[in-house]
């Protein structure tokens, strides 16, 4: 399947014990139904987050025509998407009113294997 990669970095607090429920609220089954649910209606078919240290790594495929700016801004509306996002940073470096889209920094890509 043809998809579009976008990679983002997001900052959690300098604080072992919140790291450690982070990890916890991001095991598998642990997302709430609404979130994953909602990620997949705007056209993201697969996410994955990695951690080192307080720094998270995400990449998102997505649909082909995936538009980023038009799907951050329905996932936002999404049932529990604001609730989810107000819950997640306590662990964050963001405030609570902060969306999906806020939090996470597009990163650029600079190399790709040939």
């Amino acid at each position: 399947m043809e998809y579009k990669r976008y990679c983002k970095t997001l900052s959690l607090k300098e604080d072992a014990q919140l790291i450690e429920d982070y990890k916890k609220v991001h095991a598998p089954g642990a997302a709430w139904p609404e979130i994953t649910a909602g990620m997949r209606e705007v056209g993201i078919v697969d996410m994955e987050i990695y951690i080192q240290g307080t720094r998270l790594f995400m990449i998102m495929d997505t649909v082909p025509d995936f538009d980023h700016d038009k799907a951050m801004a329905a996932l936002a509306k999404k049932p529990r998407q604001s609730e989810w996002e107000a819950y997640v940073s306590r662990f964050q470096q963001s405030s609570a009113e902060a969306t999906a889209d806020e939090k996470w920094q597009l990163m650029e890509r600079i190399y790709k294997l040939d």
